[in-house]
């Protein structure tokens, strides 16, 4: 195990009805007068949380002004947008109302405000911010794991680059979570989700890092607990406790607490960025094509790691057969259950091309020049070993 710091400042508000909380929560953490409402789609006013919002807003003495428009990959003209209102109207607190597009963008609005260069300096390394408005959400997607975690990744229209932020500074102050709140989400879109949070524990399952049992364990918990609550939740979609258990789950997976003591990887979710960037396509359905192609490309690198893997999440018999067909095993398993979500495991399930992998791999290793990933260096022939792996027909 490595050495590590863990803290997590964000405050989970977690249960029916929190909502209507939301007034007197943010005066624990600001005495500012405008509150800026960051959201997607209109849904959220007609079905009444938007209504629900300024009403315990109003009673705490609050004005707001509202952003619109998310949409997912989110872009860097509305966070551009966002800095501009909130800059012009005297803005002090952001508040996301939505999925992790919805709070990166708002995470990348509180950096941009007091900065006086371009946003985007943060997102390419140019600039590590220093300040930020605080941020809180309200969660209607249990995904991305941003309403806890210390991160936000922002699409440039430009060139459609798409990149991240990662550091404390960013963290929500408090996050009201209400699994009643994501009853009406559509099922691909929880589909989504899941694939999302199991692979935010599985980059930090598949470390070099030593000595890391508890972490281990932990992680393969979280894990078969969203085996399970996934498919039940798409079956009952009202069924509060099974839906409790996903929302908790994917704010778990991403949190920090997972990774500590641990080297985590990553490389998969640079490799599927990129696909979603210039594609626009959902970022679990990215995961799902992407992830397993990286496993098979990876698992001769620590055999154990995968065989652990293979028994302990997906209850492969160690009888099974030789080691590889364990590790493969497993691998044929986790694809399996992807496609009972409903989720694309190839290029040509999801409809798309496959005629931009060099472009995709200069883009994220910045031309063969920064490999992605720690528990093996994926470099731009690596990845576009990888991409190809995405092509070929699964046999299941």
């Amino acid at each position: 195990m490595i050495n590590f710091r863990f803290s997590n400042t964000t405050e989970i508000v977690f249960g029916r009805n929190t909502q209507s909380l939301i007034g007197e929560n943010i005066r624990k953490y600001s005495d500012c007068k405008k509150v800026l409402i960051v959201y997607g789609s209109d849904r959220i006013k007609k079905n009444g949380l938007f209504d629900t919002v300024v009403k315990a807003l109003n009673e705490e003495g609050f004005c707001y002004c509202e952003l619109g428009g998310v949409r997912p990959n989110p872009r860097l003209g509305l966070v551009k947008q966002g800095i501009e209102l909130c800059q012009s109207e005297k803005v002090g607190f952001i508040l996301a109302i939505g999925g992790g597009s919805c709070i990166d963008t708002a995470k990348a609005i509180g950096v941009g405000v007091p900065y006086e260069g371009d946003v985007w300096d943060f997102f390419l390394g140019k600039e590590v911010p220093q300040k930020t408005l605080p941020t809180a959400a309200i969660l209607t997607i249990p995904a991305a794991g941003s309403e806890a975690s210390l991160s936000s990744v922002i699409t440039n229209e430009d060139g459609w680059y798409k990149k991240s932020i990662n550091l404390d500074l960013i963290r929500p102050v408090f996050s009201i979570i209400n699994p009643e709140l994501t009853f009406s989400l559509p099922p691909y879109q929880i589909s989504c989700g899941v694939v999302d949070m199991m692979t935010h524990i599985m980059e930090r399952y598949f470390t070099n890092t030593a000595n890391v049992d508890l972490t281990d364990r932990l992680c393969e918990a979280a894990l078969k607990s969203i085996i399970v609550n996934g498919l039940a939740t798409l079956k009952e979609p009202d069924h509060y406790d099974t839906r409790a258990e996903i929302v908790w789950a994917g704010t778990l997976a991403h949190n920090g607490l997972l990774n500590t003591g641990r080297e985590q990887d990553w490389a998969s979710h640079r490799i599927a960025l990129e696909m979603s960037g210039k594609y626009d396509i959902a970022h679990g359905a990215s995961l799902s094509i992407v992830y397993p192609a990286w496993m098979e490309y990876v698992y001769s690198h620590d055999k154990n790691r995968f065989v652990q893997f293979a028994v302990k999440v997906w209850d492969v018999d160690m009888s099974y057969g030789k080691t590889d067909e364990i590790c493969l095993e497993g691998i044929r398993r986790m694809r399996e259950y992807f496609k009972k979500l409903g989720m694309p495991l190839t290029f040509a399930d999801a409809g798309l091309p496959t005629d931009a992998f060099e472009e995709m791999a200069d883009k994220a290793t910045f031309k063969d020049t920064i490999p992605v990933g720690n528990f093996v260096k994926i470099g731009k022939r690596e990845m576009i070993d990888i991409y190809k792996l995405c092509t070929k027909e699964i046999k299941l």
